[in-house]
């Protein structure tokens, strides 16, 4: 009877589902375990000719096939940076060394001894290596081979900061000092590392220009001697040589240095820090000269006479500074009507009902933008009333004069007055009793001399130029740092403007790597500003690191694995391969909660976390087995029936068999 073979095919598939369901209970925290699933089809003989399978009995069942689940299971996190889950769909690659490869759920990873990333059972975990660039190199064993991490000197510096807007830069000391606070308006640091990961600190002093002029005075000998200039040319005669001009009795006209002489213009692409129109010499032993309001410092400015070079001697030491700017201030005869007031050669017509003080002052205000333009040397020009002795109302006229301009010639010290003012044609005097007549420099409100230190000892070359006659590279000194005084934002660095929207451009410092001559640090003030706040440093920020230890290892969620240092830096040391299959049902199970690749699974494709179809990774995190036991549960339940209804069946088919006999 093939009842029997019926009944044994079932008994045996019951029995192959109880272990399924009891492997997967056994494997229910196993971490990275897929259940299984066991799969049952009918057996049905038929013959080659004969009647359908309406009057076939069937032949029993078989499994077809044991079919993992490989949905997700729970992700765990723990203390393990280097327990790795895949959050979504893909497969850690494993290589055995041996060329076995294989591929896993389960991240429960470790170091080896040589550094390598191994499973439990050794494997290695394969990823994509690095290069100094960041590209991926092709896939191999993943390994921490950077235990630690070399210093780097510092190259970058980014510093923005406010300067307090309200700062007085006329109650700085005369003389610039680099520990002396009276003399500079702020001051920050910022630490910095050189090519051995030495910790060093630039200290930057920030100095607003005075508003005033540096004065030099200087004995020479008197005697004549012959000196080359810059240009190559020679000056037989010369009394003085200033930054390289060589300067002779013949190039001046009234004690100062003629205009039209070769010297002045030699002299004025020589050193452009020198007020030329101040540029003196009394006929005997003395020569002397202003510096411009913009200049920075005297630095290394050279006179010399026939005895070599000789030494600023400041004898006039109540001059050394003076008002950068000339306020001149008249005080003006009214004009009648159909007269005219001219000031610096710009005609202001009086006409009908303009005959008060009050309507004048209201004229000359309105032309003072037509003034400016016609004279640049002209900072502005304003008028206002006041009551005289006799109780009578005046114009008061006040002109103020860029810095850069000096002293101005006017007829009362018997020169040429080039901006003359005059009313109905009768000149106007001076009124140099004012107690307005020298202001302060405010045209150069807003900007600064930058030092920078090394350590607050050493003074660094953040691009000063070198002074005429001393070479044509940068030296250590200070640069000047401008603000616009409308909206507080910088204007200018170093002699570079710069203009809205436009970037800020960098300044070098040389020399503050003591380890290595050639290093550079570009410094970016970007977002530095001179609003009429609190002095502070709104960020500082700096590329160098001393020497750091491995302390720890984490991954990204696109793969990527980090080494952190003991001094804060981190590296990428590689990228973690994920595997996904056209097929993974047809992946071939190989214990240790590992599967191999089959011809039903197709070859592994190959790609970092997240992209495409695969998953992202998680650190310190694991993959739980998704099996529920529950679920299994009921298919102990399920298979125990079966096998018990199949055994029935053989109890039955015993029995008739056992009749059939006793017949």
């Amino acid at each position: 009877m093939a009842g029997f073979s019926t009944a044994v095919t079932g008994l045996k598939a019951s029995t192959t589902m109880l272990d399924v369901a009891g492997n997967n209970i056994a494997n229910s925290s196993t971490v990275g375990f897929k259940a299984s699933r066991t799969e049952f089809g009918d057996i049905y003989a038929t013959a080659v000719v004969g009647a359908g399978s309406a009057n076939v009995a069937g032949s029993g069942v078989t499994v077809t096939d044991i079919a993992q689940d490989f949905k997700a299971g729970t992700i765990e996190f723990t203390n393990n940076n280097l327990d790795l889950a895949i959050n979504g769909s893909g497969f850690f690659q494993l290589d055995d060394g041996q060329g076995g490869v294989t591929y896993t759920r389960a991240g429960a990873f470790e170091l080896n001894k040589e550094g390598y990333i191994v499973s439990k059972n050794g494997k290695f975990l394969q990823g994509y290596g690095l290069d100094a660039d960041g590209n991926r190199l092709p896939i191999g064993d993943m390994a921490v081979t950077q235990k630690e991490s070399p210093p780097k000197a510092t190259t970058e510096i980014d510093l923005s900061f406010n300067i307090d807007d309200r700062k007085d830069s006329s109650t700085l000391l005369p003389t610039y000092d680099k520990d002396e606070p009276g003399s500079f308006t702020w001051t920050t640091t910022d630490r910095v590392f050189d090519s051995l990961g030495n910790e060093h600190t630039i200290k930057y002093n920030f100095a607003e220009q005075r508003p005033v002029r540096q004065v030099l005075d200087f004995n020479v000998s008197g005697t004549p001697f012959s000196v080359t200039n810059p240009d190559g040319s020679t000056a037989a005669g010369a009394i003085a040589s200033v930054s390289g001009v060589g300067l002779s009795p013949a190039d001046f006209t009234g004690g100062y240095l003629d205009p039209t002489s070769t010297a002045y213009q030699a002299l004025s692409e020589a050193d452009p820090r020198i007020d030329l129109a101040s540029v003196a010499y009394d006929g005997a032993n003395r020569v002397s000269f202003e510096l411009k309001a913009s200049a920075t410092d005297a630095g290394d400015l050279i006179v010399a006479d026939d005895t070599g070079e000789v030494a600023n001697i400041n004898t006039r030491v109540e001059d050394r500074y003076r008002d950068a700017n000339e306020v001149r201030v008249y005080n003006l005869d009214l004009a009648g009507v159909n007269e005219t007031i001219s000031i610096a050669g710009v005609d202001i017509p009086v006409g009908a009902g303009d005959d008060s003080a009050e309507k004048q002052a209201e004229l000359i205000n309105a032309q003072q933008a037509r003034i400016v333009d016609k004279h640049p040397a002209i900072e502005s020009v304003n008028a206002e009333t006041y009551i005289d002795a006799s109780g009578v109302s005046q114009v008061k006229l006040i002109i103020r004069y860029k810095s850069d301009e000096g002293n101005i010639p006017d007829a009362v010290s018997g020169g040429v007055d080039p901006y003359p003012v005059s009313v109905a044609g009768v000149s106007q005097d001076i009124a140099w009793d004012d107690d307005r007549a020298y202001q302060g420099d405010n045209s150069y409100m807003g900007y600064y001399r930058m030092y920078a230190y090394l350590n607050n000892t050493e003074m660094l070359d953040i691009g000063k130029l070198q002074d005429p006659g001393a070479g044509t590279s940068s030296e250590p000194g200070p640069i000047m740092v401008k603000f616009n005084p409308t909206n507080g934002l910088l204007s200018e660095i170093n002699g570079e403007p710069i203009a809205a929207g436009t970037q800020v451009p960098s300044i070098t410092i040389k020399g503050a790597d003591p380890a290595n001559d050639l290093t550079e640090i570009k410094l970016d003030l970007t977002g530095s500003t001179q609003f009429a706040s609190a002095s502070i440093v709104n960020n500082i920020q700096q590329n160098g690191y001393t020497k750091g230890d491995l302390i720890g290892v984490t991954f990204a969620g696109t793969g990527e694995m980090i080494a952190s240092f003991s001094n804060g830096q981190n590296q990428a040391l590689g990228v973690v391969a994920i595997a996904s299959f056209e097929n993974q049902a047809g992946l071939q199970p190989s214990g240790d909660t590992e599967w191999t690749a089959t011809l039903d699974s197709g070859d592994a494709v190959l790609n970092p976390p997240g992209t495409g179809l695969n998953g992202t990774l998680r650190s310190a995190a694991l993959e739980a087995s998704n099996v529920d036991l529950s679920a299994e549960l009921v298919k102990l339940i399920e298979g125990q029936r079966n096998f018990q209804a199949n055994s029935k069946t053989l109890e039955t088919l015993n029995t008739v068999t056992q009749t059939i006999l006793q017949i």
